[in-house]
């Protein structure tokens, strides 16, 4: 059974990646996600009609504050962050070139690393590992390890064991 704060990051990947994608304003996502995707038993408003949200997007159990900060803590220090990422991404690669969800998880990757200390780096690095595997099947959740890795030795130095993980 998922955790919380598990599933609160994976929403708050695909609201990120919502958000970046549509356009959707911080605060109407965060509303969204809440009002449609974290009550056991959803029902959204479309058109004039009304029909149950795909069970495919819910995230019932979701830690709501946690989501509800991550976002918030992505939008107010994505200045801080996309720069960080850019240096540990292979010479000639951008950011703004990587895929839109891997390019999420990396944001709330290093959001966590950089400013919650009270969330271990191996926990937050593995944790956005688990979501990459999630989403994709190839490479990525490798990139996630090895960006987020090597920010995290940079920004929390002593917590991180040495040496690399597999993943």
């Amino acid at each position: 059974m998922p955790r919380p704060r598990s599933i609160a990051r994976t929403a708050a990947v695909q609201a990120l990646y919502q958000m970046d994608m549509a356009g959707t304003d911080l605060n109407q996502v965060i509303a969204e996600f809440q009002r449609d995707r974290f009550a056991p038993e959803t029902v959204a408003v479309a058109g004039d009609g009304r029909h149950e949200v795909d069970p495919e997007e819910k995230a019932e159990g979701a830690d709501a504050q946690f989501f509800s900060d991550i976002l918030r803590g992505v939008v107010r220090r994505q200045r801080d962050i996309d720069p960080m990422i850019d240096l540990q991404l292979a010479e000639g690669w951008r950011l703004i070139r990587v895929d839109s969800i891997l390019r999420a998880i990396l944001r709330a990757g290093v959001f966590e690393l950089i400013e919650r200390p009270d969330v271990p780096a191996r926990v937050a690095i593995n944790e956005y590992i688990n979501v990459a595997h999630a989403f994709f099947d190839a490479e990525e959740p490798r990139v996630v390890n090895g960006v987020l890795d090597k920010i995290a030795r940079k920004v929390r130095g002593p917590d991180i064991p040495t040496g690399p993980r597999k993943t």
